[in-house]
């Protein structure tokens, strides 16, 4: 048990090398704008289409 303790105690202990990759911050930036851009052109295209259709599909459930 104490040797599994003092490899515990070195692991957590000895520093880690740091890593100068920090990620590509901007490609996923870019991505979610685009995203959301996408979704609002879609919606302005066809949010009277899906607004209409979904009424007609509540109507047609209440009806019944």
């Amino acid at each position: 048990m104490s040797q599994l303790m003092t490899r515990l105690c070195v692991a957590l202990l000895t520093p880690r090398p740091a890593r100068k990759e920090r990620g590509d911050v901007p490609g996923w930036v870019l991505i979610t704008v685009m995203t959301a851009g996408l979704v609002v052109a879609i919606w302005a295209v066809a949010g009277p289409q899906l607004a209409q259709m979904l009424k007609n599909a509540l109507d047609s459930v209440s009806n019944k």
